[in-house]
């Protein structure tokens, strides 16, 4: 069993995550493989079990934000379960922990982090890698794990590697035949970060939800909207149902919008124009700060 760094927790794994990096320390989460015993977990449910099943892939045991235990299916591609694992399944357990989590990639700029926000296929890798070959340090790519404290959003870092479309990373620059898929019958390639990755976190400063349009331009959304927006793409929102944890959730999402801006990023959708998009990002934050 190895230690993985990823998401301001410490993992011990029996499953070996090559796209973590590697820690030492107590761990604060641990992945075994085992049997699912869905029954005694639905029995003792009060939101802090969880367990699912995703086809093809296996059954999960998600237990009190400590524990996930995997029980794969015969013959599963080792790299989508650790896709699934570090993506729809640690969502829940952060959940569990607390956190909000967001559908969201973020970035370092100033020390602040900057966010983009929205579902599969707006951009949101793509952009944010468009500002790492910039020169800026990433935090997270599509899952945003936000503790909200008195006062202050703070982002936790996930791990050095971004999913990005074949023609999206062409564009940035990247060479895709060096490039290996996410995953077994994935349309998309793993982007491993050599050099800028934020590895501690920062406070949230503004999130940018994603749209498309005619034209690029940048507005600034009222707070009942940023509402609808969070509850929107919140990550493991339909995994966690138990009343408390709805609850906690709204509470949380009302927090947020008092203490991060929340602006709407409109573009055209052309990959030529993702140096004017960082551009024009750059001009907006220096206007606002």
């Amino acid at each position: 069993m190895k230690s993985y760094k990823a998401y301001n927790l410490c993992i011990a794994s029996e499953l070996q995550l090559p796209e973590l990096m590697e820690t030492e320390g107590e761990a604060d989460a641990i992945v075994r493989f085992g049997k699912v015993d869905s029954a005694t977990a639905i029995q003792h449910n009060s939101g802090q079990n969880f367990v699912g099943e995703i086809p093809e892939v296996g059954e999960f045991l998600i237990y009190q934000g400590r524990e996930i235990i995997i029980n794969p299916i015969a013959g599963v591609d080792e790299a989508l379960l650790r896709s699934v694992l570090l993506g729809p399944v640690l969502c829940v357990l952060l959940r569990q922990r607390g956190l909000l989590v967001l559908h969201a990639s973020c970035i370092d700029i100033n020390n602040k982090g900057v966010a983009f926000m929205g579902g599969s296929g707006w951009g949101k890798s793509t952009l944010a890698t468009a500002f790492h070959t910039q020169g800026y340090a990433v935090l997270t790519d599509d899952v945003l794990p936000i503790q909200i404290r008195t006062g202050e959003a703070v982002v936790f870092p996930s791990y050095p590697q971004f999913k990005l479309w074949p023609e999206a990373a062409t564009s940035l620059g990247q060479d895709t035949k060096s490039l290996l898929p996410v995953s077994q019958n994935s349309f998309k390639v793993a982007y491993k970060l050599s050099r800028g990755f934020q590895q501690t976190p920062l406070p949230l400063q503004q999130i940018y939800v994603l749209d498309k349009g005619s034209e690029h331009k940048i507005t600034r959304m009222k707070s009942q909207e940023a509402f609808i927006e969070l509850v929107r793409h919140t990550r493991a929102i339909s995994s966690i149902t138990e009343q408390a944890f709805i609850a906690d959730h709204l509470h949380l999402c009302t927090e947020l919008v008092k203490n991060v801006s929340f602006c709407r990023f409109t573009r055209k959708p052309s990959l030529g124009d993702l140096p004017e998009l960082v551009k024009l990002i750059e001009d907006d934050l220096a206007e606002f700060c």
